[in-house]
């Protein structure tokens, strides 16, 4: 790839932080560049809402010690020395019963298991963190993969929840890269000298992140456009690539990124290929249903628990509040209930209503002081694409990011080939993908961080046994 000219006119289609860390990149190197997002704030996945009378994250994220592409990013916003860093727990709700599993010590007496189940957990684990061809294992369905290794009760009790929380029923498509992934992540820290896990938050949450991004993007130069939807891109008469929106409005550039799904890209660009096409629509994405509710008192103090029994209609309970102090939350109690399903699953057709009594009702089992009353604000987010689904062969199949239309590039969350979609990935993959645009080497702020945390946290111990979703 040849390098571009820096008087060349740049457009970002997607405002996630993705599109906005690209932009930034892009405006450094002195790029005329125009954000453009259909939403009415910037952010996507990452965006923020109000529930109740409070303000936070619109679905659950959170921060490892290691995620040190997000951490070098929060750095340059001047937030990352504001972290908050947390030792949280975790659960299971097995067979009617709220069971932790936070330490080795409740590892090792966990009842659901026996020793031969518990010790063929821990050596899958072990080999897992120590797997370099993930490329192999793309080749091994992931339910086939853990079966093998820890026998058939430890997935059904242990892996099949996890797999459950994040991938739904489609993970009977997935391979074995996807647990791989999992767990390369959760144990990055003893990989790279951080010898404690914890969790991490920004004081504000993504909405404060998510403004002080906005205002660096405009502080380069960059403009941004909300509620701007795209309708198509096509070639103009001189080879300029026009952007029509749904409004009617129509904008030329020299460049243009697109980092919507590929099925979306697919749509909006006629002018690629036959096999372009088929690839970004072949592609399969998951999405996702998740309540938020801001409660008068906590369910648990487990960040996370996983869940086995059936009859739950989510996947995982995220207690955002035994991480981030209550006070972010005015004294509440913040609950994530996720359920990941495909795009077209008939759950996105249930109203907010139906939802709310299905959970609460689940809720109320699982927890027998929880009360109808506790509830303060219930929300639902329905997202039909999040993150695309690690098939079998997945990166055989990947489409390319520059593509044959000329001028034309698009990168989303299916670049994310050896890793889970989380925002560090999605960071590291706008790094990456900035560099090849430009022609660059690749910047790499991230490694002062990761140096800078294990000298602060050498001498902890390591907490968590086994990851969570």
């Amino acid at each position: 790839m040849t390098r571009a000219s820096e008087s060349e006119n740049w457009a970002i289609v997607g405002g996630g932080l993705l599109g906005m860390t690209l932009a930034l990149r892009l405006a450094e190197a002195g790029r005329q560049v125009t954000l453009f997002e259909s939403a009415p704030e910037l952010g996507g996945l990452a965006s923020a809402w109000r529930l109740g009378e409070v303000v936070w994250d619109r679905h659950y994220h959170v921060t490892l010690l290691s995620d040190t592409h997000l951490r070098a990013l929060l750095d340059e916003l001047g937030l990352e020395k504001e972290m908050r860093w947390v030792e949280t727990r975790t659960g299971f709700y097995t067979d009617g019963q709220l069971l932790s599993m936070s330490n080795t010590v409740e590892f090792l007496k966990f009842p659901p298991l026996g020793l031969v189940g518990k010790l063929r957990l821990g050596a899958t684990i072990f080999y897992a963190a120590r797997v370099k061809d993930w490329k192999r294992l793309e080749k091994v369905s992931v339910a086939e993969w853990l079966r093998k290794l820890s026998g058939r009760r430890t997935f059904e009790k242990i892996w099949l929840p996890l797999l459950r929380a994040k991938l739904g029923e489609s993970y009977r498509q997935a391979s074995a890269a996807f647990i791989w992934a999992t767990i390369q992540r959760m144990y990055a820290a003893r990989r790279t000298g951080l010898k404690k896990e914890m969790f991490g938050y920004v004081p504000g949450g993504y909405a404060r992140i998510l403004a002080r991004f906005g205002e660096m993007l405009e502080k380069r130069g960059v403009r941004v456009h909300l509620k701007h939807k795209r309708r198509k891109v096509e070639t103009e008469t001189g080879g300029a690539l026009a952007l029509e929106f749904e409004d009617g409005a129509r904008e030329a550039f020299d460049q243009v990124v697109l980092t919507v799904p590929g099925t979306v890209a697919a749509r909006a660009c006629a002018e690629l290929t036959e096999e372009e096409q088929a690839k970004l629509k072949g592609v399969q994405y998951q999405g996702i249903i998740c309540a938020s509710l801001l409660l008068k008192k906590p369910l648990a103090d487990f960040y996370v628990t996983n869940i086995t029994d059936s009859f739950v209609p989510f996947t995982a309970v995220i207690e955002m509040s035994a991480l981030v102090d209550r006070e972010q939350f005015g004294g509440h109690a913040l609950v994530y209930l996720p359920k990941y399903v495909a795009p077209d699953d008939a759950m996105f057709d249930l109203s907010d209503e139906e939802i709310r009594e299905s959970f609460l009702n689940a809720i109320a089992r699982m927890y027998p002081h929880f009360e109808r009353s506790d509830v303060v604000a219930f929300q639902v987010s329905r997202v039909p694409y999040v993150f695309p689904l690690p098939t079998l062969n997945y990166s055989d199949k990947l489409p390319a990011m520059r593509t044959s239309v000329e001028g034309l590039h698009i990168i989303n969350s299916a670049h994310i080939v050896n890793g889970t979609l989380n925002v560090n990935e999605t960071v590291q993959l706008a790094e990456k993908s900035a560099a090849r645009l430009l022609s660059q080497p690749e910047r790499d702020v991230s490694r002062e961080v990761a140096a800078r945390v294990a000298e602060e946290y050498e001498d902890e111990a390591i907490c968590q046994p086994v990851p969570g979703p």
